[in-house]
Formats: C-alpha cells, sequence, structure tokens
C-alpha cells in the first residue's frame, strides 16, 4: 500500500494475523493505480463503457459516491488527472515526476461521472480516479470485522479499533501530539505535511481548483464511528479549511483536532 501497516490483536494466532497481512496486500494490489494491471487500472481505462466490477471495488464505487455526498464535493476520487499533472505519478518512494501544473483542472462532480449498479459500473471517457484514503478507511473497518472482538487494524493512519484493547480501557493510539484510548471507533488523520515536493506540492488535491489544498489548515485527525467515516470528515475539514472544518466536525465527528497553517 506504500504505507505503513499494523495489525493488533487480543486472542488472535499469528497465523491468523499473517492471514489478514495477506488479505490485505491482495486486495490493496487490486485497487492500486500504480500498476495497469490492477482492476482499478483496468477500470479506468474502461473509457465510457459498463464494465464487471468485482464486490469490492463496487462498495468501494458506492463508498465514494457517498463521501463526495457527504462531504459537498469536497471529497472527490476524480482527481486523478490533476494528481498526475503534480507529478503524483508513481509511489512516492520512487520519487515524483515533473509537474505540469497547466494540465490541472476542476474535477467533475462525481455522479456525474461515475454509475454503479450490483456487479458492474461506468466510468465516463477522459477520467480517472483514486481511491486513496477511503480505501485504506474501508479496508480498515472490514478487516477488524474479519479479525474479531477486540482487535486495532491501522492502514497507513486509517484505524478502527473494535473491544477494550489489551488492558481493558481502550486501544491507546497517537493522534498528532496527543494519545487516546480507542474502542469501537474509527480515526483518521488527513495532513499536507507529508507527502511533499518540489515548490509547495503534495498530494491532497482541492477538487474545486485541481491544486493541492491550501486552506489555512495543515492537519487535521479525526474520530468518528468508523475509519472511513473519519478519513471522509478529515479531508472535507483540511479542504474546506478553518471556517468550515469546527462545524462540519461538529457534526460528523466524535472528536476532532485540527492544526492551523
Amino acid at each position: 500500500m506504500g504505507t505503513s501497516c499494523s495489525l493488533f490483536a487480543a486472542g488472535l494466532s499469528t497465523i491468523e494475523l499473517l492471514k489478514a497481512e495477506f488479505w490485505v496486500r491482495a486486495l490493496a494490489a487490486r485497487l492500486t493505480r500504480f500498476d495497469e494491471r490492477s482492476e482499478l487500472a483496468r477500470f479506468n481505462r474502461s473509457a465510457g463503457a459498463w464494465v464487471p466490477v468485482s464486490a469490492e471495488l463496487e462498495a468501494l464505487l458506492r463508498e465514494s459516491l457517498r463521501a463526495h455526498e457527504v462531504s459537498g464535493g469536497l471529497v472527490n476520487v476524480a482527481v486523478l488527472p490533476s494528481m498526475l499533472a503534480v507529478g503524483y505519478t508513481r509511489p512516492l518512494s520512487h520519487g515524483p515526476t515533473a509537474a505540469a501544473l497547466e494540465a490541472v483542472h476542476p474535477a467533475p462532480l462525481l455522479p456525474s461521472v461515475l454509475e454503479v449498479e450490483l456487479g458492474r459500473a461506468l466510468l465516463a471517457s477522459g477520467v480517472g480516479i483514486d481511491l486513496g484514503g477511503i480505501a485504506k478507511g474501508w479496508m480498515a473497518d472490514r478487516l477488524s470485522e474479519r479479525l474479531g472482538a477486540n482487535v486495532l487494524v491501522n492502514l497507513g493512519g486509517d484505524l478502527r479499533a473494535r473491544g477494550d484493547g489489551p488492558a481493558g480501557a481502550g486501544w491507546p493510539v497517537s493522534l498528532g501530539d496527543a494519545t487516546i484510548l480507542l474502542s469501537g471507533h474509527g480515526a483518521a488523520t488527513s495532513s499536507v505535511l507529508r507527502r511533499r515536493w518540489g515548490d509547495g506540492l503534495h498530494h491532497l488535491i482541492d477538487p474545486r481548483t485541481g491544486r493541492p489544498a491550501s486552506s489555512g489548515l495543515v492537519e487535521v485527525s479525526v474520530v468518528a464511528a468508523a475509519a472511513v467515516d473519519a478519513e471522509i470528515v478529515a479531508k472535507t475539514a483540511l479542504i474546506g479549511g478553518p471556517e468550515l472544518a469546527p462545524t462540519f466536525c461538529a457534526a460528523h465527528a466524535d472528536a476532532w483536532r485540527l492544526v492551523p497553517a
């Protein structure tokens, strides 16, 4: 997944944890945009045709449409063309490529370019999607359900905790400069402080402009009912900026932390 992941579970064997790791690796390989053989890459090349999709990709496309609706369009997976234009064309462990900022443009409204039906989906011609943090949050939620009643899943900073943790008070996790005890919730941090390159370029695209977000906030951490919900709220708040973030977080999150620029 190009990021650090960790799994913790009370009462599970090493073999069960290894099976969970293999599940993450296999699904991440199908959902990456960096491998032209992946299911997501093939979907991005489908050029306006209805094509079959797996149950997992179907669920994530539906989750992406929900995220677009909840966020008022600020979380939009159809920003891939702008991500490529700013130089995020390959895993950043390999380094960014040259930016072509003249090619950035606002993302289309997702419901106007993506349709999903049972077992199939349609992406408009010329549009590309990157499932990014939504996939991490969704996978963390699904994996926590697979692993059992007392687990902590961390997929690149998208966390889901179930149960009371190793000592009965919850699972200790770090969010920014604070440590909290997480139980029965998800958490996520959206930040422009990492994955940076060039002159102010970073991976978090504002779909309204197609450019890297510059909202007056540099990091938002959120605790919500599920990891994917925390991911959606954190990204919405960070892109929306300090005028929107407190009200939006109060409506959609259980706790949050905003870091101004």
